[in-house]
């Protein structure tokens, strides 16, 4: 049959008229872009879409699903309370907003120290009188001039609250084989008197308005060469504790729903730690998760330690509970220097020489973004930064233990400095929210780090990192809706994905 030529021409218009439509289907997903980089962005809102085309696709798969976030933030120390009570009202409030407010980084999941640290400005205990079997002398009086104002004006400033996870170094040294603040071993006679310690603790807190989340048994459990407050337990000897001491006497005294996360230092050692944890269903009763630290590398987030704690007990917590900059002192007003390979930690100083290559150098940015992402991508559903706020030399740390916090002031001449380390947390804990779930993503380009996480609201965060000298472009696709994108060379970018 012989087709009429109008027949013909219609045809071929509503093909093209199809083809047509389709591209710009195509080319409508909406987004919000905002960048870190070393080139001066801070969080700085992106609106100039790259018009480059680009082989580079990255597709994001929000049916497929992996941890539920718990949230992103930082610690509550004396140190920081002490400086921020320092400076004017002005900037203490400042920083206190830029933290918790709406307009700030938003931050949802924190930690503090359970009496002093090494964050601290003197060694204190709450229960400072030998053998007080009933902890009749305890008392949060050491608290009161800084540490709880401060988490009392953040939770005053946060719009959704946070998550308090609390942690000691030690217990009071009288319960100790050494009876030291530093190093030694909490003696089996006073198991019952720490728990009753923990109870006494979050009771205290609680009177005052704070109700805490979560505990660690102890910071850091294979201790920190004998330098600042510590206390030494072994996987079997700190799952004796919770087992059959701090998780009964919570439970009893109606904290039962409190999380107990075992462990609490470095990733490489996590393996034998939930062997132990988790032997049985009386072993993790009481344990709701597991805390770790970064200190083991400068560069490598250990994901088969993670994947093994996850698959482990794929149901409890997974949460990075400390990690910074360490053993440095912080470069004040001069943001190249967190993008560039300068830094170093006590493992660049002090590691055995099989260890030394965990322990390059590195930019301190580049090992923020690094690991948060490699930890999203990991099963971590919490991440935690140590000092929110630190000053010039890097303290105040009574054991002269110096570290870089994203924010750092000068209480003398009442000046702040936000340093690009805030911004790079701000890219995590601002858009992707508690009960986020980390989404799949497709990513073809090696050369960039990315993880997503679908919000509670149904608005996806995509965050993306190239460690790289050169800018690349790169399409974005969701559900066949794509955007095409430029991110700068050393840069973070959060994409935000508006609810669809």
């Amino acid at each position: 049959m012989k087709i009429p030529k109008y027949s013909i021409l219609a045809v071929l218009i509503l093909t093209v008229m199809s083809c047509t439509s389709e591209k710009k289907e195509n080319k409508d997903l909406k987004v919000e872009i905002y960048e870190t980089s070393a080139s001066g962005n801070s969080l700085t809102k992106i609106t100039e879409l790259s018009s480059i085309d680009t082989a580079s696709v990255i597709k994001i798969l929000p049916e497929k699903k992996f941890q539920t976030i718990t949230g992103f933030g930082g610690s509550f120390t004396e140190s920081t309370a002490y400086l921020l009570n320092r400076l004017s009202k002005k900037n203490r409030d400042t920083i206190i907003e830029a933290y918790f407010g709406e307009d700030g980084a938003r931050y949802s999941l924190t930690r503090t120290h359970i009496a002093s640290c090494d964050f601290s400005l003197s060694n204190y205990t709450y229960a400072p009188e030998a053998d007080d079997m009933e902890l009749k002398s305890f008392n949060i009086d050491d608290d009161r001039d800084d540490l709880i104002p401060l988490i009392k004006d953040a939770q005053a400033i946060s719009k959704d609250g946070f998550k308090i996870i609390s942690s000691p170094w030690s217990s009071p040294p009288w319960m100790k084989d050494n009876q030291d603040y530093v190093g030694g071993k909490l003696l089996p006679k006073y198991y019952d008197v720490f728990a009753l310690y923990f109870s006494k603790y979050l009771d205290a807190y609680k009177a005052e308005g704070i109700d805490i989340w979560g505990l660690t048994p102890v910071n850091e459990p294979h201790g920190n060469g004998t330098n600042w407050e510590s206390m030494h337990f072994t996987p079997e000897e700190e799952t004796d504790f919770v087992q059959n001491h701090l998780g009964p006497k919570l439970e009893a005294n109606g904290y039962g729903s409190i999380n107990i996360l075992g462990y609490d230092q470095n990733r490489k050692g996590i393996k034998e730690w939930v062997d132990e944890m988790y032997k049985d269903e009386a072993s993790s009763k009481y344990f709701a998760g597991l805390a770790v630290h970064w200190y083991e590398s400068t560069y490598d987030y250990f994901p088969e330690e993670l994947q093994y704690a996850h698959n482990k007990a794929p149901n409890k917590y997974l949460i990075e509970t400390e990690g910074c900059v360490d053993s440095e002192i912080p470069k004040w007003q001069d943001d190249a220097w967190y993008w560039r390979k300068e830094a170093t930690d006590w493992g660049w100083d002090w590691a055995s020489a099989e260890d030394k290559h965990l322990h390059t150098k590195y930019a301190p940015v580049h090992r923020y973004a690094r690991d948060i992402i490699g930890c999203l991508n990991n099963w971590v559903d919490g991440w935690i930064d140590w000092n929110m706020v630190l000053d010039k030399q890097g303290g105040p740390n009574w054991f002269e233990n110096w570290c870089v916090a994203p924010v750092i002031v000068d209480p003398d001449n009442d000046e702040v400095y936000f340093t690009p380390l805030y911004y790079t947390m701000a890219h995590f804990s601002k858009y992707i929210r508690p009960e986020a779930q980390v989404i799949g993503v497709e990513n073809p380009d090696t050369e960039l780090m990315i993880t997503a996480a679908q919000n509670p609201d149904g608005s996806i965060a995509v965050v993306l990192f190239n460690e790289g000298s050169t800018e690349k472009n790169f399409a974005l696709n969701l559900n066949d809706k794509l955007v095409t994108i430029k991110i700068n060379a050393q840069a973070i970018q959060t994409v935000l994905i508006p609810q669809f």
